[in-house]
């Protein structure tokens, strides 16, 4: 199986269909961000994993490059991230040429919901601070979530599922997953 990256925007639920598909499975399911800080303590760059992002550029890049390669060593494994980040100047991508020519997934899957799902679910959820997007930018970072993703597939030779996680229906949603994991 190799790696597979799961991928969606904040409040899609692509950890919950991912992790619910892969229940009874022998695989691991790691976090990309979370790979990147554990090798941060350990290197003693940072004591947790909200400085990360007062390091250098070129830091960053290093621990970029060396997560991916701990996870590509991995024989299988889910590996939750995001395909684009979205920040006040626009659009990076969640996996850099430097990041994907080293995981070299099989697949990548693309958790989406309608926009006013995703909308819903994040007002309504106290747990966390995420960004007040409009329905409409909700709807413009999915279809920026497809076409890098695409991109990235060209990269890897990866191939590319989009799986629709609407309200209510998890487990549709882990049934279109399912045969990404076989």
């Amino acid at each position: 199986m190799g790696v597979i990256v799961i991928t969606g925007i904040p409040g899609v639920g692509k950890t919950t269909v991912m992790k619910k598909a892969a229940v009874g499975m022998e695989i691991d399911f790691v976090t990309f961000g979370t790979v990147m800080a554990d090798i941060a303590i350990e290197k003693g760059l940072v004591k947790n994993r909200d400085e990360m992002r007062k390091l250098t550029l070129e830091q960053q890049k290093d621990l970029q490059i060396k997560s991916a390669e701990k996870i590509a060593s991995m024989k299988n494994v889910i590996l939750d991230t995001h395909c684009t980040v979205k920040t006040p100047k626009g659009y990076m991508p969640g996996l850099p040429e430097w990041v994907i020519k080293r995981l070299m997934p099989t697949a990548i899957v693309v958790v989406e919901a309608d926009p006013k799902e995703i909308f819903d679910r994040r007002a309504n959820d106290p747990t966390r601070n995420r960004d007040p997007d409009t329905i409409e930018q909700i709807n413009e970072h999915q279809m920026i979530n497809r076409a890098a993703a695409m991109a990235y597939a060209a990269l890897s030779g990866a191939t590319v599922k989009i799986v629709f996680n609407h309200d209510n229906a998890v487990d549709d949603a882990v049934t279109q997953a399912a045969p990404v994991l076989t």
